[in-house]
Formats: structure tokens, C-alpha cells, sequence
């Protein structure tokens, strides 16, 4: 037994000296605006030097949450919470690493005891960024139940949908969509818990506010191997509806070290806030995984809609010092009279989700005496390229490849291309497949397969590499549309758009805009009933009519009536020619 207990407890060791990296405690108030990187030395050295291994049993909760628990009961942790949690009402909350250890157990028990659900079971995830959407992130990692998030926008529709097609056995979510998960409930066959988050009981629910009074905190983490299902998310793409994505136990826990160490460059004494909607894969990354690897501080401010002063507030008061937003926010933020707003604590930026333009960076830059470093990464993968502390920033590069791939531009046939050449850029996966990618598809193979191209996984988007080895987008292989962040895929919003009846078809392409980066056009050809309709009363009923049936980010802004929409011999819509009319490249 004691051998047994030993050689756990230096399996717990092993994965826990893997993730840590310690660089010089530095005190939580220092103004330190330092390029430097803190754990490593440059950008060469870090490809040269990153190796990981991977154990054949390894656990997030167990093998890194509770790792820092005894670090910092052993004084050997400064004295950051692990969770900084506010809103705009002056409330606030904060964990230590044991607190959060302590709630994350009582979660798990409810999961498993009142919920009865089993390893690999599946839970959907809706929740506002409020303290229980982190705790059950971890409570489903001690459970082995399989965490699916999801945005809080969704529809009766979308919910419907994902809970049909990944056959969850739970969900969990608050007042505002209860009643939606209550209308679709008898359609899902699987569903046999729900859980709310409110101070309400509402029948039928678990009120998870309540259970937690009661619920004990002694719980045995599941002992899962590192290749086992962790989470799904759900990402949009040009045909059908959204994909299920699967990450392991690895891909994300261990996987996302490299965004957390190199990327983000934390340490136990940062604070890192990320402003990414609890619904998306970014929030995995920089919002869970990539800090608490590195035993940093998890801030966030529950906003329900964005404020860009409030923004600016935040990170002049609260002593953050690494911040992640989509190029929209800083965007929107440069717009703003900062010079009453000091950042003293704030020293590293990071930018994800869409390009970010060479202008906002340069205002960013000259308010603030700090740079933006672009990370180009997807829900199916963790950080594929990045602009690294230490490296020398070009305006509008997405950086060089992180050292957890080997990334290249391929062209039709999955053939390197030589630098200054556009092609489609691409992971090695062959020999050796990365465990920073996910798995598949669930229930998709023929997709899944489709992703693979000789050696390399196909990202869908192209690219070229330049001589010193710095990697540019240059546009989606395919249709998808990255708004403010969202990643909107035109079937979705063409399958609600034909429903209106005044619509005959329709095509969706994106369209630029100077505050989003670009936005969803609808070209829309109208039935012969509605042609002498008031065209700005239509385009508002239509654009009403999608935020009611798919989730209100994807209604388009912009609409446009016209005749015929442009197609090939063999029908199907030339979304490319109206997108280039859009982009005026043609």
C-alpha cells in the first residue's frame, strides 16, 4: 500500500515538474513593463529546448490544482488567490488554491451523487462568466465527465441541437435559459439532470446554490489516462451545423502549457485576466488551463454586456499584469481618452481570434508604452503561432510557430512551399501527431479526414511564411466569418435567413467593418410578394427575425437586396465573388 501511495504521490511530482516553471517572485504591485521573458531566454532556445512528456494517466484537477494546494500550504507559492472573481455591482470574490480545491470537490459530488452521472458522461456547460462556470470546469475534470460549454447567447434552437447531437446526460445553466432548456427537454432523450445557478428553485432543477450548502468536500479524483475525452466544444463552420470538437485530458491540460509559459510567459505572482465569452475554446485556453499551469491568478469581470471604460477601470484599479482581448476590444478601447487611466501593473498584452490591423496595435502601443503580441491558434489545436516576448514584432504577423508544432505552408498536394509563397498553412501530424491537437470530430469521421493532407492537418486557412520564418494570414480557405472575436459560419445564418418569408435564398459572406474587423452581409433575393415592401423596415424585421432563431451575434449587420445571386454550372452560390466585391479585390 505504501508503495503504491509513493509512487502516486511521485506521479503527481512528475506532471507537476513538467507544467512548473518558477521564474523570480516578483512582488504583486510592481510596475514591470519588461520585454524580457521571465521563462525563457529567446525564442530559439524555447523551440529548442521545450519537451513534454506525456504520463499515460494524467488529471488536471489532481495532478496540477491540487499540486500548487500544497505548494502553497507549504509557503512555497506567493500569496496570489488562484480565482479574482468581480462585477459591477462592487461584489467580490477570491480562492485560494485549497478554497478552490474545497468547491470543486463539493461540485464533483453533486455530479456524481446527485446528478448520477458517470465517467465520460457528458455536461453541458451555459454559463455567464459567474464563479460556478470555473467550478465546474474543474468538478467535471475530477468527475472524468465530459465538459461541453456553450455561449450564452444560444437559442431554444441551438440548445436543442447541441443537446441532441452530443447526447448529454446534463446541463447546466441559470434563470435566463432554463426555460428554453425546459421547452426542448422532452426531445432529449439522454437528459436526466439539470442543474441551475439561482437564488430561485424552479422544479424539475437541482439549485446548485443549495447543494453546495450541503455537499461534502472529501472526493476522490478519477484516475483518467491522458489520451481519454475531456471536453467538446462546438465550433462553426461553412457547411452544416457546428462540429463537435474533442480535446483529451492532455491536448488541453498539458497541452496549453505552451500558451501559458511561453505565450502568456506567467508565473505564480501574475494576475491574468482574458476577456473571451465562457462559451469559447480561448476560454480553456486563458481562462483555466494556461494560468493555473503556471500557478497564476485567474481574474475576470462578470460584465454583462461590454463597456469599454469599465475595461479600462478594471485594469487601472486591480493589479493585473497580463491581459488577453480580441482585437475588437482594443480596438474599441484605443477609440477612448486613456490618459486619465494608469496601467501600473499591466506589462504584457496578448491579442487572439482574428488579425489584429498594424494601427491598432501602434495606438495601443503609444497610450500605453506596451505592445499587443498576436496568437494565431484554433478551437481544434492550442497556440499554432505567436509574437513571443524577446522576438522582434512585425506589424500584422502572427509570429513565429509555438514549439508544441511544426508548422508549414503545403500546397494542393500537401507539398512545403518556399517562403514569400501563399498556400495553406499546415500542422505536422506524421510521423508523430502533436498532442496539442484535438482528436476529431465526434460523429464526423469523413470530416475528421478531410482535415488531413499528406503529413500535415489542414487548418483551413492560408498563409505564407517569410524569409526569417515570421508567418502571415492572408484569409480563410473557406467561408467561416471571425466577428469581434465569434466565429459565425454563413450556413447557419443563411438556414435562418430562408425561413423569413420574405426571403427566396440568401448568401452570407463577411464584409469589413472598422470597429469588428469584419461583420456578417446578407445578399439576399426576395420573393415576388415583397419587392415593393419599404426595403430599410424589411431589412429590419429580417435582421429581427435571425437574432430570434439562431444566437443574436450572428444576425447580419449589414443587408443587401439583390436580383440573382451569382452561381456555378452546377448551382451552388459563388460566395467567393460576393466576398470579393465586399473586399473590393476584384
Amino acid at each position: 500500500m505504501l508503495a503504491r501511495v509513493t509512487m502516486k504521490m511521485l506521479h503527481h511530482a512528475k506532471c507537476f515538474q513538467r507544467l512548473a516553471i518558477f521564474g523570480s517572485v516578483r512582488a504583486l504591485h510592481k510596475d514591470n513593463r519588461t520585454a524580457t521573458p521571465q521563462n525563457f531566454s529567446n525564442y530559439e532556445s524555447m523551440k529548442q529546448d521545450f519537451k513534454l512528456g506525456i504520463p499515460e494517466y494524467f488529471n488536471f484537477a489532481e495532478d496540477v490544482l491540487d499540486q500548487w494546494t500544497d505548494k502553497e500550504k507549504a509557503g512555497k507559492k506567493p500569496s496570489n488567490p488562484a480565482f479574482w472573481w468581480i462585477n459591477r455591482n462592487g461584489e467580490e470574490m477570491r480562492w485560494s488554491f485549497e478554497e478552490l480545491g474545497s468547491l470543486s470537490r463539493k461540485f464533483a459530488n453533486i455530479l456524481s451523487e446527485v446528478c448520477s452521472l458517470q465517467r465520460g458522461d457528458r455536461v453541458i456547460l451555459i454559463l455567464p462568466r459567474v464563479p460556478e462556470w470555473w467550478l465546474a470546469n474543474v468538478a467535471c475534470l475530477r468527475t472524468g465527465t465530459v465538459l461541453i460549454p456553450g455561449t450564452t447567447q444560444l437559442t431554444q434552437k441551438d440548445i436543442l441541437y447541441r443537446l441532441q447531437s452530443s447526447k448529454a446526460n446534463c446541463i447546466i445553466t441559470n434563470d435566463v435559459l432554463a426555460p428554453a432548456v425546459d421547452a426542448v427537454a422532452s426531445k432529449c432523450e439522454n437528459l436526466h439532470s439539470k442543474l441551475i445557478v439561482s437564488e430561485n428553485s424552479r422544479e424539475g432543477w437541482g439549485n446548485l446554490k443549495e447543494l453546495m450548502k450541503h455537499a461534502s468536500d472529501s472526493h476522490t479524483c478519477v484516475k483518467t489516462k491522458h489520451n481519454e475525452i475531456m471536453a467538446i466544444f462546438f465550433t462553426s463552420g461553412t457547411s452544416g451545423y457546428p462540429k463537435m470538437t474533442a480535446h483529451t485530458h492532455s491536448s488541453f491540460g498539458l497541452g496549453l502549457s505552451v500558451n501559458g509559459r511561453f505565450w502568456l510567459d506567467l508565473t505564480p505572482s501574475d494576475v491574468m485576466w482574458n476577456t473571451s465569452d465562457t462559451g469559447w475554446a480561448k476560454s480553456a485556453w486563458s481562462s483555466v488551463f494556461s494560468p493555473w499551469i503556471q500557478g497564476a491568478c485567474v481574474f475576470t469581470h462578470h460584465l454583462p454586456r461590454f463597456e469599454p471604460t469599465s475595461i479600462l477601470q478594471t485594469l487601472s484599479k486591480y493589479p493585473i499584469t497580463v491581459f488577453c482581448s480580441a482585437p475588437t476590444v482594443y480596438r474599441m478601447l484605443v477609440q477612448n481618452d486613456m490618459t486619465s487611466y494608469k496601467f501600473k501593473s499591466l506589462k504584457h498584452c496578448v491579442s487572439a481570434g482574428e488579425p489584429i490591423t498594424p494601427d491598432v496595435t501602434e495606438k495601443w502601443r503609444n497610450k500605453t508604452g506596451l505592445d499587443i503580441y498576436e496568437g494565431y491558434g484554433q478551437t481544434e489545436t492550442v497556440l499554432i503561432c505567436g509574437n513571443f516576448k524577446g522576438m522582434k514584432i512585425k506589424p500584422g504577423s502572427m509570429g513565429k510557430p509555438s514549439p508544441a508544432f511544426n508548422v508549414k505552408i503545403v500546397d494542393v498536394n500537401g507539398n512545403v512551399l518556399p517562403p514569400g509563397q501563399e498556400g495553406d498553412i499546415g500542422i505536422q501530424v506524421l510521423p508523430n501527431r502533436p498532442f496539442g491537437l484535438f482528436t476529431h470530430y465526434v460523429d464526423n469521421p469523413s470530416k475528421t479526414a478531410s482535415t488531413l493532407r499528406g503529413n500535415f492537418y489542414i487548418t483551413g486557412d492560408r498563409g505564407y511564411m517569410d524569409k526569417d520564418g515570421y508567418f502571415w494570414f492572408v484569409a480563410r480557405a473557406d467561408d467561416v466569418i471571425l466577428s469581434s472575436g465569434y466565429r459565425i459560419g454563413p450556413f447557419e445564418v443563411e438556414n435562418a435567413l430562408n425561413e423569413h418569408p420574405s426571403v427566396a435564398e440568401s448568401a452570407v459572406v463577411s464584409s469589413p467593418d472598422p470597429i469588428r474587423g469584419e461583420v456578417v452581409k446578407a445578399f439576399v433575393v426576395l420573393n415576388p410578394d415583397y419587392k415593393s415592401h419599404d426595403q430599410e423596415q424589411l431589412i429590419k424585421e429580417i435582421q429581427e427575425h435571425v437574432k430570434k432563431t439562431t444566437a443574436p451575434y450572428k444576425y447580419p449587420r449589414k443587408v443587401e437586396f439583390i436580383q440573382e445571386l451569382p452561381k456555378t454550372i452546377s448551382g451552388k452560390t459563388k460566395r467567393n465573388e460576393l466576398r470579393k466585391k465586399e473586399w473590393k479585390t476584384i
